[in-house]
Order: structure tokens, then sequence, then C-alpha cells
């Protein structure tokens, strides 16, 4: 009996034992299973969101019934004005061209009215001589009006030769003494290129994102010879010769309260000790005061931290950049104010929300509907004063950012980490602390927006050349999209103002000359 009382404590030891194994062999496959369905999920949403970013439109515009959001304060929350942000413009508003007074009237399909700066040629159409009779009793008749219709055109490109005559005078007694008159000073001295060629060529490769060995075969058209190692020569000459306004910029620049940073990747085919498929970069800068925006372009083979450190000196102020981690180090080093990037945030939610069931709302929509109410806050605070923005910031956005935090808490414990909405709150905690100082400060803007704008016309550019050949290139392409970029922020138009600096620049001596070219003070004369 006792022997078998053994024997049955035996098999109970070893039931329990086997029913332990079996279950965490039963937990292991069900977190091989969660792991698995996760996965499944994280393939299936980047498999979605590709199929949307192919396909699909390419705005991020948020639009969802109110009544349809799945928590309680919402209807308190969104605003009915549309947000800051850009991408919320209306399609029928964005695409609407600018027109002038006398076209304001125009119904839809007609055709708008030609700039009246623009100047005429009028040519006559008249009768024949046999119909200026009445055809009934042949008196004479009499001109009682006109129609007018007009076309717009166009004169193509004229090619000409500017030939400087610089006369000699000497004495014919003495013979000696011989007086020539001085060349005006040229911005490529050794050069037939005037400063009107060399803006032509700068604008049609920077501002139209024509490579140059497009602009050799439209020269050839026009009977001109001039290869693309001669036009690759002028642009990097031409960028030297800016460089001292271009610096004059930057000490601008580092004098205001806020700047936009941001970067993008450049190849350069002959960078030393790399390969030609080495990621180099393009760095971005803008700030200043209202119609006195600087926009810096700055080529570097890095990303590092080193790289914002050495571009932002000894700037203090307020630095507004994405969530790269790259900037900590100067921020740290010139003890800057960080801010974050709204737009960045909103745009990890849009992206979740692309990949969420059709039809259905989720924490995506609810997240966008909150952020779309912080814009519209700042919509209504966009002519305001720096203190009056706070204010407001103070009585509206303090109680939207306190409700998005209290949701952003609960949602983080609730969502897989690897899915779409999950890495759009990781996302969203990891950069609260810099997308929430603009509450302290009414001079910090919500978002990187201008420094993104900044950035998209080189984007667009490199879509067509493709790449710099060397670094050299690089920094001139950099200087040019420079001095480009920050006439057009200041509504300056760049050919004229180009062909004026290169004009001008190569006579100029001081600070305050080169002062007198920055865009912003153009009605300013500088003597030649």
């Amino acid at each position: 009996m006792e022997q078998k009382l053994r024997v049955q404590a035996a098999d109970i030891t070893r039931l329990k034992k086997q029913s332990r194994s079996l279950e965490r062999e039963n937990e292991s496959l069900e977190r091989k299973a969660q792991s698995l369905e996760a996965a499944k999920r994280e393939l299936f949403e980047q498999l979605r969101l590709l199929i949307e970013n192919r396909f699909g439109p390419s705005t991020e515009k948020y639009n969802i019934p109110q009544e349809d959001l799945f928590f309680n304060e919402a209807e308190a929350l969104v605003e009915s004005e549309p947000a800051s942000d850009s991408d919320d413009v209306p399609e029928d508003v964005a695409d609407t061209p600018t027109k002038p007074d006398s076209a304001k009237s125009r119904t839809r399909g007609g055709r708008l009215a030609l700039p009246v700066e623009l100047p005429r040629v009028e040519i006559v159409h008249d009768v024949t001589d046999g119909q200026k009779h009445c055809h009934n009793d042949g008196t004479e008749l009499v001109c009682i009006g006109e129609e007018i219709s007009e076309q717009l055109d166009i004169i193509p490109a004229k090619i000409q030769v500017i030939r400087h005559i610089r006369r000699k005078y000497a004495c014919k007694t003495c013979e000696d003494g011989v007086v020539t008159a001085p060349m005006p000073p040229q911005p490529l001295p050794k050069s037939n290129a005037s400063p009107n060629l060399l803006a032509y060529s700068v604008i049609a490769k920077y501002v139209d994102a024509l490579p140059l060995y497009r602009q050799e075969r439209a020269f050839k058209r026009l009977g001109i010879d001039l290869p693309r190692n001669t036009l690759a020569r002028w642009m990097i000459q031409t960028s030297e010769l800016i460089e001292p306004l271009i610096e004059r910029s930057r000490q601008h620049l580092h004098a205001s309260a806020v700047i936009h940073m941001d970067e993008t990747t450049l190849q350069v085919n002959t960078e030393p000790d790399r390969k030609a498929s080495s990621p180099s970069y393009m760095w971005v800068q803008r700030g200043g005061p209202p119609g006195q925006q600087v926009v810096l372009y700055d080529y570097d083979a890095s990303r590092s931290g080193q790289v914002p450190t050495r571009l932002l000196e000894n700037y203090q102020g307020i630095l507004v950049t994405d969530g790269y981690e790259g900037y900590a180090q100067v921020v740290r080093i010139n003890q800057l104010t960080h801010v974050g990037c709204w737009a960045h945030a909103r745009r990890k939610f849009v992206e979740a929300q692309k990949v969420q069931p059709k039809g259905k709302v989720g924490r995506a929509d609810q997240a966008l509907s909150l952020i779309r109410s912080l814009y519209a806050v700042e919509q209504r605070a966009k002519t305001m004063s720096a203190e009056e923005r706070l204010s407001l910031r103070d009585t509206q956005s303090r109680a939207l950012i306190e409700k998005l935090e209290a949701w952003l808490t609960k949602s983080l414990n609730q969502v897989p980490p690897k899915t779409a909405i999950g890495k759009a709150l990781i996302y969203l905690n990891r950069q609260w602390p810099k997308l929430t100082v603009f509450l302290t400060d009414g001079r910090i803007p919500l978002d990187n927006n201008p420094a993104e704008n900044a950035i998209r016309p080189f984007v667009i550019g490199r879509k067509n050349w493709l790449f710099s050949q060397t670094p050299k290139g690089a920094h001139a392409s950099a200087r040019l999209y420079s001095l480009i970029e920050t006439a057009r922020v200041n509504g300056i138009e760049p050919y004229p103002y180009i062909v004026e600096v290169l004009t001008k620049l190569p006579s100029l001596t001081t600070d305050d000359e080169l002062d007198r070219l920055l865009p912003w003070n153009q009605g300013e004369t500088i003597p030649v």
C-alpha cells in the first residue's frame, strides 16, 4: 500500500511538471502568435501605406465629420475655422492664380485679363474700300466704334553682343601720357559673360530646374556654342562673387529671435574618400522678421551634430526643427530653446489614418482633430503681437494640450508599438516637451513649415539635375540657392535682382554698401 502511494505521488508530480511545461509552451506559442500577428499587421500597414503613397492623393488634408469622432469632449474642441498649415487649404483656393483688379469679377470659364503693364502692339483690321459704302444707297459709311480682342504674344530669347569701346587719348606734341577710359568692374573679369547672361543661366538652373546640359542645347538652338563646362565654371565663379553678400545675410539671420532649420540629402559624385553613392546633405536655415527674411543653404558631407553647431556658431535664441536628434548638440552648447514641429507629429497620424480600415474612425482621427484645433487657434492669432498670441494660447491652446496629453498617456498603453498608430503615439510622446514649449513664448511658431517650404525648391531642382559632380559645385549651388530664395521670400523677382547684384557687387567695398544690396533694401540706390 505504501509503495502504491509513492507511485501515485510520483505520477502526480510528473503530471504537474508536464502541466507546467505545457503551460509554458502554450504561453510561448501565444507570444509567438501575438508577435506574428503584430508582424503581419505591421507588414499589412506598410503595404497599405505604400499603395496609398503610390496611387493615392499626396495631400495631408484631414476632413472627417465631427459627429464621427469617438470621444466625448471632441465637439467642444474642434473649431469650425480651418487649420493654418498650407496642406489644409482647399484645392479650389490653392490653385486660383493671382488676378489683377480688373479681373476680379471673372466668371467661371472666362479668361483672365492680361496684365495692363505689358506693352501693347496694335494691329488694325479694316474692311475693304468696297465695303465702306452702304449697299442700299451707296452712302459712305462712318466709323462708329471698334471691337478689341487681345492675344498674349512672346518674343523668343534674343542673343546680342555688348561691345565695350574704351576710347584712348594722347598728346600730339609729346606723345606721352596716354589716357584710356576705364572698364566698368565686371562680375567675371576674364569672361565674356555679361551680368544678364550669368543671371539668365543661374535662374534657368536654380529656379526653373534646367540642368546645364539642357541649357547647352538651348543655346545651340540660338546659334551659340556654350559648353556645359563653361556654364559650370560660371556658376562656381558667380557663387564666389556673391559670398560676401551671403555672409552679410548670415549675420542678419543670426540676429533674429527664431531660426527654422532642416536638411535633405544630396549626392556628390567625387567627394574625397567617399563612394559616389554616399549621401551628403544640404542644410537650410530660415529666419528674420517679416519683410526681412533670410534663407541660407549650406552643403556638408555629414549629417552629424557638428554641422548645425558650426552653422549656428554663437547663435542664442529659438531653434525650430523636426525630430532629428542631431540638433541636440548645438542646443546644449548654445543653450538654445529647442522647439519641435507639430506638422511632423501630425504627419505620423495622417499615415496611421491611411492604413486604418476604410470607413472607420480611430485614434488617428482623434489626434488629428485635436491638432487641427491647435492650428485653428494659431490662425486666429496670426496677426497678433507675441504678447497677445501668448495670452490666447493660455486661454485656448493650453486646454487643448492638456486634453491631448491625457489622451496620449491613456493610448500609449493600449496600442501595439510597431503599428502605424503606435509609432505616431511614440513619436508624439518623445517630442512632447519640444512640442509644448510654444505655450511659454508667443514668438514660437507651431511648426517647422517655413524651413520645409524653403528647402522644397532645392528638392524640385534635384529631381532634374540629380547630383553635384564636386563639393565645390555643391557649395556653389548652396550660395546661389541662398541668394535666390532670400529674394523670393521677400517678394523680389530673382532675375532682375541677380542682374543688379552682379552689376553692382564688383565695385562695392564696404559692409554698408553690401547691406544696401540685400533684398529688403532695394529701394536704396547703390552707386556703380
